[in-house]
């Protein structure tokens, strides 16, 4: 069974948003700990992933049309 793009965007920004609040959280020691950095670095990586899995969603959706 194959997942669509967008159901996989939505898991990667939902994975993005998550690790966003936990870098947030974890700020109170400093910005520029490890864990923060970390955290960001993650939710960075995430968030381009699902930005990804929406712009490839979007060409599949319209390239059908076309």
């Amino acid at each position: 069974m194959r997942t669509s793009p967008v159901s996989m965007g939505i898991f990667y920004l939902a994975m993005g948003i998550l690790f966003t609040y936990l870098a947030v959280n974890s700020s109170e020691n400093g910005l520029w700990s490890f864990p923060t950095i970390l955290l960001m670095l993650i939710a960075t990586f995430d968030l381009g992933v699902a930005f990804r899995m929406f712009t490839l969603s979007y060409k599949v959706k319209t390239k059908k049309k076309g």
